[in-house]
Order: structure tokens, then C-alpha cells, then sequence
């Protein structure tokens, strides 16, 4: 029996949803894309879609299940939700910088977060910053933050100067 994942996050998209999945799964390593749903006649003029348009797309993320739906533009992507990518080295928070920046216009934000080409906000995180801007000693947590205000793409050698003063 397959065993299904509790919470999945559904990405809505206008009518790119398996275009992103498709984008998405071949930045991340044990990605794949699964079934993939198409509008009927059923519900037409609700949805409007088209019979036979793709309507969702399952997809994973090194294992992590989401679905992509073609809503239509009645909802956008905002930086109230983000995704989170824990990253162990600078050339892995490089790579995911550069894979899901490309094609967008609104790239570089700050702290380590970016929006890909379809408006998901998304953020590219040293794994060893929790523990130092949580540090109990205030100057070095202060530090910390004050060296990630100023970072668009984060620099963990530049966070471990701060850190250490």
C-alpha cells in the first residue's frame, strides 16, 4: 500500500503548472514528475479550461510531494509563502540561486530569497545559519544578522567572519 505524504503544497499557476513542475524537477536531485490530471467537460463553465488542458501535475522535490494547478490568473504567488532550500556549502546555495533564478526578472532580494519565472518565492539558506543567529551570545548573533541584512544571495565565509568578530 502506498503511503501518502500528509501535507502536500499546491502551487497554483495560471496555465503553467507543468511547465514549473518540469522546471522545478530537473534542478533537484531525486525529483520526478508523477500523474498528471486533465480538465473535462465537467465543471466547464466553472473553470474554463479547455478539455483535455492539463488541469494538475503531482510532482516531487528530493521527495517532497507537491501538486502545480492550472487555476487561471485569478490568484498570484506573494512572499507570504516561501520555500525554504537547506543548503550545507556555498556551491550548493550557488547552484540553487542560479537554477531557480534563471529567466527572472525579479531575481535578487534579500536575506537569501529570490522568485523564480513563475512568482514562488523562495529561500536559499545556509544550514549552519539557524544555529548562528540563534547563538545566545548577542554580539555574535548581532552580528549575524547585521552581515545577512546586506546579502542578496547569501555567503556563508561572510557570515562565519561576522560570526567570529
Amino acid at each position: 500500500m502506498q503511503r501518502f505524504q500528509k501535507i502536500t503544497p499546491c502551487l497554483w499557476f495560471d496555465h503553467q503548472a507543468e511547465e514549473a513542475a518540469s522546471f522545478y524537477t530537473s534542478i533537484f536531485r531525486n525529483s520526478k514528475i508523477g500523474r498528471i490530471s486533465r480538465y473535462g467537460e465537467a465543471g466547464r463553465e466553472t473553470h474554463r479550461k479547455p478539455p483535455g488542458s492539463v488541469m494538475t501535475v503531482a510532482f516531487e522535490l528530493d521527495g517532497q510531494t507537491f501538486t502545480a494547478l492550472n487555476g487561471g490568473p485569478i490568484f498570484k504567488f506573494n512572499e507570504a509563502i516561501s520555500l525554504q532550500v537547506n543548503c550545507e556549502t556555498q556551491e550548493e546555495i550557488d547552484y540553487y540561486w542560479e537554477k531557480l533564478g534563471a529567466g527572472s526578472d525579479k531575481k535578487a532580494q534579500q536575506c537569501g530569497w529570490l522568485k523564480d519565472k513563475y512568482g514562488v518565492s523562495w529561500q536559499i539558506v545556509p544550514t549552519i545559519l539557524p544555529e548562528m543567529a540563534g547563538d545566545p551570545d548577542p554580539a555574535k548573533s548581532g552580528r549575524v544578522m547585521e552581515a545577512m541584512l546586506k546579502m542578496k544571495k547569501i555567503n556563508i565565509d561572510e557570515l562565519k567572519r561576522a560570526y567570529a568578530g
